[in-house]
């Protein structure tokens, strides 16, 4: 067990020199947001962002976090007093920095009175979201709030102390309103598309069903930009945080690892005080759209494909995953397919951008984990891949790499790898997966009708689309019969 202190605003100075940190008085500083969602992400790219901001001079854009599920968050940065490291790896190469932009994290549900307190704050001018696809409670089939959901509904009924996205922001704006102090920009970092559009069905949709003069003053005075965020951040391990113990004698339950690369581009849409991010390295523009789909279409398109093709395969981590010449091909290959779809977009150059993509993948200090992201993967399909392959077929065109990455997804609702061993299928739709797989034996026409029977992920045009169907059924049967290797080894 550890016997090193824990990094916190007293053991600051007991770090090596050559460890950056905040070079701004933190109590001096006002929360200016309020964060949902505070992962590894949120700290190694957000949180970084206003950290650099402060340490440019721009007072007042600390962040109370908001964990929307779990304690386990709070318990690792709280009695840090929000301080956490950032492990930037690139090969051999590692820089820490020490952020210090988080003051406190406060749990959904639990402390829903401080979280409402906050956003009602005339110090506050800006929520910021991370809190995956399911989070904004949103019907898949129709992009509206999901009434049925079981968090809405618990909120519909008990609005005092709600925990859901939704819920908390919708109490958090009545309370602005009723104090007069100005509309407030909601800001959503989540990789699904019109990101802002989402935000805004969600929030208000709830408060169409519980205030209609709420519903209507937010519409009209409050804003939802979109944005496109990037940045790789594998799942910190234990082997993590006890080498950086090693490293810097304190102990850092909240450490984050990530790359070089970041990326945060801002549709430049405010409806209070903006903050200054672009002296940060932030850019504004007045259209996202073409950024975030050439991410999800290349980048998030590429990762998922990697993660269940990889997995499947037998690699543990993404660096891994790319060095296999074959898999490699297919992402270039799955490139070609996706960039026909991409629109033309200023400042975007897609070859260069594809070349970069290889060079992060390929970095081995990461240890991005395929399974890591092979979680919630009928979230993130819709986006990624079955939106630009409907495109491609509106065209006339064939898909035979996005329907090789769909086919990995759907062999991997089978819940066993390619030796027979077990793992866990993590996802919203699990349990709807394995219940429409359970009677089609192993067979790979019968699978493929099972599951683009998901109205959810796949539209029900994709059912009657023989080109699709006869390409997903060869993919999904050479995978089932050779593995994962073996078809992409005949393939490229």
């Amino acid at each position: 067990m550890s016997r090193a202190p824990r990094l916190s605003s007293a053991t600051l100075t007991q770090l090596p020199p050559q460890i950056m940190r905040p070079g701004y008085d933190r109590a001096a500083q006002k929360t200016g947001c309020v964060h949902f969602g505070v992962g590894a992400f949120h700290r190694a790219h957000q949180a970084s962002y206003f950290d650099a901001l402060m340490n440019a001079g721009k007072s007042d854009w600390q962040v109370l976090g908001v964990s929307m599920r779990s304690p386990a968050v709070g318990d690792q940065l709280n009695p840090q007093d929000g301080l956490f490291t950032v492990n930037v790896r690139d090969g051999a190469q590692n820089r820490l920095q020490v952020v210090g932009s988080i003051r406190e994290v406060v749990l959904a549900g639990k402390d829903s009175r401080r979280i409402i307190d906050a956003l009602a704050s005339s110090d506050v001018s800006l929520a910021t979201i991370t809190v995956t696809e399911k989070g904004y409670c949103l019907d898949p089939a129709t992009g509206a709030l999901g009434l049925a959901n079981a968090a809405i509904a618990r909120d519909m009924e008990n609005g005092m102390t709600p925990s859901s996205l939704p819920g908390l922001l919708c109490a958090g704006l009545a309370e602005r309103r009723a104090a007069n102090v100005g509309p407030l920009t909601i800001l959503s970092c989540d990789n699904l598309s019109n990101n802002g559009v989402a935000a805004r069905q969600a929030v208000v949709g709830f408060a169409a069903e519980t205030n209609e003069d709420l519903a209507r003053w937010i519409e009209r005075e409050c804003a939802f930009p979109s944005s496109m965020v990037d940045r790789i951040v594998p799942a910190t391990t234990q082997a993590d945080i006890d080498a950086l113990e090693r490293k810097i004698g304190l102990r850092d339950e909240a450490t984050v690892s990530t790359e070089p690369f970041s990326q945060w581009v801002v549709e430049d849409r405010f409806a209070a005080r903006r903050p200054p991010l672009d002296m940060a390295g932030v850019q504004f523009t007045s259209d996202v759209a073409g950024w975030e789909h050439a991410k999800l279409r290349l980048l998030n398109a590429a990762h998922s494909s990697m993660a269940y093709l990889g997995a499947l395969a037998g690699f543990d981590f993404i660096h891994e995953a790319i060095a296999f010449p074959p898999l490699k091909a297919h992402v270039e290959a799955l490139w070609d397919e996706q960039e026909a779809t991409l629109r033309p977009t200023p400042g975007l150059n897609v070859r260069e951008y594809r070349v970069r993509l290889l060079e992060r993948f390929s970095n081995p200090a990461l240890h991005h984990r395929t399974r890591q992201i092979a979680m919630d993967g009928s979230q993130k399909l819709p986006p990624r891949l079955v939106a630009p392959l409907r495109e491609r077929r509106r065209s006339g065109l064939t898909c035979p790499n996005q329907c090789l990455a769909i086919a990995a997804w759907m062999r991997w609702q089978l819940g066993q790898d390619e030796t027979g061993r077990a793992y866990t299928v993590d996802d919203p739709l699990a349990n709807e997966t394995r219940r429409r797989l359970r009677d089609t034996h192993s067979d790979p026409q019968a699978m493929v009708h099972a599951l683009l029977g998901v109205e959810s992920v796949f539209p029900p045009v994709l059912a009657s689309d023989d080109n699709v169907v006869g390409e997903l059924t060869r993919s999904l049967g050479s995978l089932l019969n050779l593995g994962a290797r073996e078809t992409l080894s005949r393939r490229f």
